[in-house]
């Protein structure tokens, strides 16, 4: 299921070559979120 585009942060709009990304799924779709943004994922605002 991993394609070949630019990976990019479902948050903060930054890609794989800014910042580290992780993969997660949700609802059987793959998504993204780099690690500045996934304490505000996991936390809320």
């Amino acid at each position: 299921m991993h394609n070949n585009f630019m990976k990019r942060c479902n948050y903060c709009g930054r890609t794989e070559e800014e910042v580290k990304i992780l993969i997660y799924y949700y609802k059987g779709k793959e998504n993204y979120v780099c690690v500045r943004c996934l304490p505000i994922m996991i936390h809320g605002e």
